[in-house]
């Protein structure tokens, strides 16, 4: 994606705006007083739905950002080097997801608390990656059609036994392992059956790399995405309860009582439809920069609201006692911020990064010199005492 020809702005641009609504959503759904959460209220409904999309569009979208980088080069298997880096990315997302959830003050009397082991989205997304990498070495000397194939499967039998899977209690995993597949321990997030969406963006990513030369094909995929994606919203329900009463299986009836995936599923296609339409006007840097700068965006929106290593956020001291005005207000200034102190952390990285490496290599030098000063001062008093009592000659 490095090459202009090549890059798809309109990725960066859906980005950018999926984490800029993480940030509003999170504010105001923590924030707002709970007597103002009316949902007879068009204006908080509006709100809501739309918030809903939110992570549905950030793991299609990191699942394809990400495939669309492993299979454009020309090396395949392990000798492609995004496989190392993947690796490399989906590690470090589950090791920044769990600092984020690190309590210091906790730590120094010596304990963990469980909030350590909830699962977030930064967990899911790391591990997503991994899993899409497993699946393409997997695949990798199968035919072509095997690799997009199997991700579009996933996602459909992920989604379809849901109402299945979401039942199991796993009480027989550990609760650090178990909270990656369910929500009773009070995880925001599982690995099932979000993995869902990313494998989906896998999916386009291996479509748009296929057809990115074709002439017609934003003629071709605006219409095409809208229509599925209008259709799973309108009528995938009534498809499912069609199918319970024709199988007289009780497993569609219950997707169509709670059929919230797929019309997600919808709903991302539909905002798909829209930057792909829009794909012109998306090209502004402050734009591109936000959405190559999520990661950052949500550590630092992460520390601010919900306090990590301190546990002194905002998500403290306001939790739902905002009236919609303040939350609202608030919400733009806590994007402005979250947006403007990740930018700023980006532009100046490297020298940041230098900085605190040569901060830490002068306090380990200063504990090394301290250390070394105890010790001849403990060796000096150690040796008067065994001569005081004899045991030492003078």
């Amino acid at each position: 994606m490095e090459n202009k020809t090549t890059r798809l702005y309109f990725i960066d641009a859906m980005r950018a705006w999926a984490i800029l609504m993480m940030l509003q959503g999170h504010f105001i759904d923590g924030l707002l007083d709970t007597a103002f959460r009316d949902g007879t209220n068009t204006a908080f409904s509006i709100w809501k739905y739309f918030r809903g999309i939110t992570a549905p569009v950030f793991f299609t979208v990191s699942g394809f950002i990400f495939t669309y980088l492993l299979i454009k080069g020309d090396k395949t298997g392990l000798q492609n080097p995004r496989i190392k880096k993947g690796v490399r990315r989906g590690l470090e997302l589950l090791f920044i997801g769990y600092l984020l959830r690190m309590n210091l003050f906790g730590l120094l009397q010596g304990k963990i608390y469980d909030s350590f082991y909830l699962i977030d989205v930064l967990h899911c997304i790391g591990l997503s990656l991994l899993g899409i990498i497993a699946i393409y070495l997997l695949a990798q000397k199968q035919k072509k059609f095997v690799f997009p194939t199997v991700l579009l499967s996933i996602t459909v039998l992920l989604f379809i036994f849901e109402p299945t899977y979401k039942a199991w209690s796993f009480s027989y995993l550990p609760d650090a392992f178990a909270n990656y597949l369910t929500k009773s321990n009070g995880s925001v997030f599982t690995i099932l059956p979000w993995f869902g969406y990313a494998s989906f963006g896998a999916f386009l990513s291996v479509v748009f790399t296929k057809y990115k030369d074709f002439k017609y094909l934003y003629f071709v995929a605006i219409p095409a995405f809208t229509a599925i994606g209008a259709t799973l919203i309108a009528y995938s329900s009534d498809w499912f309860l069609l199918i319970s009463k024709i199988t007289d299986l009780q497993l569609f009836a219950n997707i169509y009582f709670n059929n919230y995936l797929f019309i997600r599923l919808g709903d991302v296609l539909l905002v798909f439809s829209v930057f792909m339409l829009l794909r012109g006007l998306l090209k502004h840097s402050t734009v591109l920069k936000l959405g190559q700068s999520t990661l950052t965006i949500y550590i630092v929106h992460f520390i601010i609201l919900y306090g990590s290593f301190t546990g002194l956020g905002l998500y403290r001291f306001f939790h739902h006692s905002l009236t919609p005005a303040v939350a609202i207000s608030g919400a733009l200034v806590f994007m402005v911020i979250c947006t403007y102190s990740a930018l700023k952390y980006e532009e100046n990285k490297e020298l940041i990064k230098l900085r605190i490496a040569t901060t830490l290599r002068l306090v380990f030098v200063k504990i090394e010199i301290i250390s070394l000063n105890i010790f001849q001062l403990s060796k000096s008093r150690f040796f008067r005492l065994l001569r005081r009592v004899g045991l030492a000659k003078n």
